[in-house]
């Protein structure tokens, strides 16, 4: 292999700052009875700096958004166990230890945080639930992107109390006739133009990368194992853009999704790097 080494990518991670080692065990009983309900913390040993003050943060904001609003601490030290604290997870079903999403390794991959501070009212999907999400990215004094704060706002309870209203003093066939709530479309409206996809919600590395590497298999309406050579290229292409090999772990999962070796994979990362690449 021509100077594709897999350390060269799975070291990209790191590259953003150097990786921060937390303990994320879960929160101890009495530390966990101390907190609001609906939040949670990794049982960390405090560093000094952002990730105290932001979990502290992230404790305060759940507790006073209340449960419809998800609010989410991520450490970018550690990519594919990304999520150090979490309040009201139960909004999009994570936990302590999920990975990055799609639309933040994007943020990472084009340096969108690098001319703005945060970004607002985008579309989150969790389930068959829409959510308004909003991201603050977390710099440290020489403008590095350190880590994300995030907030994913769940209305469905107040759009069904809205519907009951309105059906308190009208007809259901005028109620839905002529106040039908259309949901993508109300999404879709509060969000900024942008050429990134809606975000998802994974628990795990595996969750994440069949997430993204399903949504390009049935674009082509195809399966892993079926694909020829030029077609694995381009998809590898296409996930190393959506910064999918910056989680470890992610070039082994490719690779057996696709039917192929880690080799190949390497082989491949390293052609898009300019390296040479035989056809195989």
């Amino acid at each position: 292999m021509n100077g594709g080494c897999p350390e060269m990518y799975e070291e990209s991670a790191r590259a953003i700052r150097p990786r921060t080692r937390i303990d994320k065990t879960g929160a101890t009983a009495a530390s966990q009875a101390a907190r609001p309900e609906g939040v949670r913390q990794g049982d960390v040993r405090m560093p000094s700096g952002w990730i105290q003050r932001y979990m502290k943060l992230t404790e305060f904001l759940g507790s006073v958004l209340g449960p419809d609003y998800e609010v989410v601490l991520h450490d970018l030290g550690d990519a594919d166990k990304s999520i150090i604290a979490i309040a009201h997870g139960h909004v999009s079903g994570r936990t302590i230890g999920a990975p990055l999403t799609s639309v933040a390794l994007q943020s990472i991959i084009n340096h969108s945080y690098e001319t703005q501070d945060y970004r607002l009212n985008f579309v989150g999907v969790a389930g068959t639930k829409l959510l308004r999400s909003s991201t603050f990215f977390v710099k440290d004094e020489e403008g590095r992107l350190v880590g994300m704060l995030c907030i994913n706002f769940d209305d469905s309870r107040y759009r069904e109390l809205s519907d009951r209203i309105l059906k308190l003093r009208h007809p259901d066939i005028f109620v839905e006739t002529n106040f039908a709530y259309n949901e993508e479309a109300a999404a879709v409206q509060a969000t900024p133009p942008s050429a990134e996809s809606s975000e998802n919600f994974p628990n795990s590395l595996t969750e994440l990368t069949d997430h993204l590497l399903d949504e390009e298999l049935r674009s082509r309406e195809a399966n892993g194992e079926r694909l020829s050579h030029r077609d694995k290229l381009a998809l590898v292409e296409i996930l190393n853009a959506k910064g999918i090999f910056m989680m470890k772990g992610a070039v082994k999962y490719v690779a057996e999704k696709l039917g192929c070796s880690q080799t190949t994979i390497y082989r491949y990362l390293n052609r898009m790097n300019g390296g040479n690449e035989s056809e195989t």
